[in-house]
């Protein structure tokens, strides 16, 4: 069959190619074999360099410059080659540590040979391959693309700071709120999220075949294998995970994945929101030409960019309870049910970056129906009624809440109706007056400050 995407099994690699494509970058199987070698070669020439390890030979600067290119110049084809030996050993890390090995006698350095993989176990490369996969694609593509989302909800939560809107709690109209302060809500709570992945790093260990580094203690005693296997991680830009069995013991990258849990359900809050608003009209979505929101009814444009990330948002949301669950639990020392597992975790991010996509496009979209809103609050008198209670238990009327419930409650007011209610409190002239010049639209409370200064960027 040809290369094409129409024949791809997940719409990662289809439909929404174009937008996941990058993620090869950081979690494809090439990506994984490649920074398997990027370990095994940083371990080999921290060991080389260590005066204790006389066995090992030294390595000159122009040696150790030629046996970094292995992997910084590692290129598809020497990916391919690492699949042909994998195809004989059934062994995807003793696969590239026999290809560095070829490497090696090519570069006429066939005294190293026997060095590399010194002291490893398979899962040494594998925990720090994915912690390295991992992280970087946090710190370079996700973190970056997710806090532009959160400032583009910050600038629009700035630009209609002033937009008094009716608030629903139940579904029912509410004390006012404003349309920025809204957008700020979400914007406040996603930066918290962000900041919590932000400042997690992914752990490693490096102690061998049950965690105790039993081969390196045999080998040379008076080493201090801890305090190297500490110096070899930190020097990734991972944090030391100093106890594990064979393999790390995942908490970190749990947390991690907990913590993306969160942000995304923030992000599922926002997109039905943002729905509910355009179902009741207070967002209007502007037109692009040629586009069709239903095959049958013309007039209808769907918000389809919030229905889109909702729904990505809850398959990355399923991906990582499974990745979660499982990389925590393991039988004894080690078992196998997680390296099939792990092979997943650029799916989950991919369905948040096709998520992120539909938001920031969703977005761009929308603008409020601003004679709407207004014209909602001005039918809606009855939101007042807050106000006169707390005005009356300010004047020490007794059982005011009951008082107003029995004159207000399921009951609309407009105007004229609610300025009778005014006129008859028997309150302090200052406070009738306030009451008198209250409007919905005024009845916002900080909303305004709140959407520009209680959150910044």
């Amino acid at each position: 069959m040809p290369n094409d995407n129409l024949l791809s099994i997940t719409p990662i690699d289809g439909r929404y190619e174009s937008q996941t494509k990058f993620l090869a970058n950081y979690f494809s199987e090439f990506a994984l074999i490649k920074t398997r070698v990027e370990v095994e070669i940083e371990w080999l020439l921290l060991i080389s360099k260590n005066k204790s390890l006389k066995f090992i030979p030294e390595v000159s600067k122009i040696q150790q410059s030629k046996i970094i290119n292995v992997f910084k110049e590692f290129s598809i084809q020497d990916a391919r080659q690492v699949k042909k030996i994998e195809k004989k050993t059934n062994h995807d890390v003793k696969a590239v540590e026999l290809f560095i090995v070829e490497k090696l006698k090519k570069l006429k350095l066939k005294k190293l040979c026997e060095f590399v993989h010194f002291c490893c176990t398979s899962e040494d490369i594998n925990n720090l391959s994915y912690s390295l996969m991992l992280q970087r694609f946090l710190n370079s593509e996700f973190l970056p693309e997710a806090y532009s989302l959160e400032k583009k909800l910050n600038s629009l939560a700035k630009k209609y700071s002033k937009l008094s809107m009716l608030a629903f709690t139940h579904g029912q109209p509410a004390s006012p709120t404003s349309l920025g302060k809204e957008f700020s809500n979400f914007s406040y709570r996603m930066k918290f999220h962000l900041d919590q992945i932000k400042s997690i790093k992914q752990k490693g260990k490096f102690n061998g075949a049950s965690g105790n580094y039993n081969a390196h203690v045999i080998a040379e005693k008076k080493v201090d294998w801890e305090a190297l296997s500490k110096k070899f991680v930190t020097s990734l830009g991972l944090d030391f995970a100093s106890h594990s069995t064979q393999i790390e013991l995942k908490d970190a990258m749990a947390f991690q994945l907990a913590n993306t849990h969160n942000f995304n359900n923030v992000l599922i809050d926002f997109a039905q929101d943002i729905w509910l608003l355009i179902s009741k009209n207070y967002l209007k979505q502007n037109l692009k030409s040629g586009e069709v929101g239903s095959s049958t009814m013309p007039h209808k444009v769907n918000p389809i960019d919030f229905e889109n990330a909702e729904g990505n948002l809850s398959i990355a949301n399923s991906l990582i309870i499974a990745l979660k669950n499982k990389i925590q639990v393991s039988r004894l020392q080690r078992d196998l049910s997680d390296s099939t597992v792990l092979r997943n975790i650029g799916s989950l991010f991919a369905y948040i970056i096709i998520s992120l996509n539909s938001l920031k496009k969703g977005i761009a979209k929308i603008e409020p129906n601003k004679e709407l809103i207004l014209k909602d609050l001005d039918n809606s008198w009855e939101i007042l009624t807050e106000a006169i209670q707390t005005i009356l238990r300010k004047n020490g009327v007794e059982d005011s809440y009951t008082k107003i419930k029995s004159i207000s409650r399921g009951k609309k007011l407009d105007y004229h109706s609610y300025i009778k209610i005014i006129d008859d409190l028997k309150i302090n002239k200052a406070d009738k007056e306030l009451l008198l010049s209250l409007t919905p639209k005024k009845y916002i409370g900080l909303a305004d400050k709140l959407a520009k200064s209680s959150f910044k960027s």
